[in-house]
């Protein structure tokens, strides 16, 4: 009886210190403590935060974003997450078996914005390869496009069909540089399908180079109407050079992968739509 007494005495103190901790806890304290969790979980949520460490989320918001201000988390709806590194450029043969039903799935979606006698643009990548399979069962199409997987996609086709001129990238496909971007200042499409390699609800859409940052903000303002197509695995991400805010595109279309949390958040910032199981 005695040494059950003792126990219980001990754990009474020992849970009335860590109360004491968590409300005594300094600033610097808590963020590390911050950072120790997001590490081990990955993503954290302000309110489980702010029971866990006797704060209140007010004070849990001011701590995430000093945080993300020293690069240590990205901030997200409700909570935030580990920094990732930035996503580099990658051959279209490493790309193409990729989240491959989500492409397809996001592909099916976007084609349904398609009509006939439009002219539309699409950006290199493979996800755009899967909406230029899906285009020979449209017709009257007048396609441009500085990929030359696509192109070739669509040799066979009753479409015409513009290849945009420049410098190839060897190994991706694609075609950029300043005569690829002075050709877009003459044309004027109907809609713009625009690959990214990485999308953000703060940050934007971003890509690995200043020159396909460059040409991307081209074909943007050749379009009436721009479509960010891309899976879900694209989403939260960023790159080194910023393409646009996500608040100038028409529609993000995507996956049904996408969770609760990024609907709420990119719903604040584009018309989303998510593409159904094909």
């Amino acid at each position: 009886m005695t040494i059950l007494l003792i126990c219980n005495i001990i754990m009474f103190e020992m849970n009335i210190k860590a109360i004491s901790w968590g409300v005594e806890m300094s600033a610097n304290e808590r963020k590390s403590k911050i950072v120790q969790l997001l590490e081990v979980k990955g993503k954290i949520d302000i309110v489980e935060l702010s029971e866990e460490l006797s704060v209140t989320p007010m004070t849990i918001r001011r701590d995430l974003d000093a945080l993300e201000k020293q690069k240590k988390l990205i901030r997200t709806h409700g909570g935030a997450v580990l920094p990732q590194l930035l996503i580099q450029e990658q051959s279209f043969e490493s790309k193409l078996g990729k989240a491959i039903d989500k492409k397809r799935m996001v592909a099916h979606e976007a084609v349904s914005f398609i009509e006939e006698h439009m002219t539309i643009l699409l950006d290199s990548g493979t996800t755009n390869f899967e909406i230029a399979k899906l285009l020979k069962h449209k017709k009257h199409l007048t396609v441009v496009t500085n990929d030359i997987t696509i192109a070739v996609e669509l040799m066979n086709t009753q479409h015409e069909v513009i290849v945009l001129g420049g410098r190839l990238q060897n190994g991706v496909g694609a075609v950029y540089g300043p005569l690829t971007e002075q050709t877009l200042n003459e044309l004027h499409v109907d809609a713009f399908f625009l690959g990214a390699h990485a999308v953000h609800p703060t940050y934007g859409v971003t890509t690995p180079s200043l020159e396909k940052a460059a040409l991307k903000k081209a074909m943007i303002n050749a379009a009436n109407n721009v479509y960010l197509v891309v899976d879900s695995t694209k989403l939260d991400y960023k790159s080194f050079s910023k393409v646009c805010d996500l608040h100038s595109t028409t529609k993000l279309i995507t996956d049904f992968h996408v969770t609760d949390e990024q609907v709420t958040e990119y719903e604040q910032y584009t018309d989303l739509v998510i593409a159904k199981k094909v």
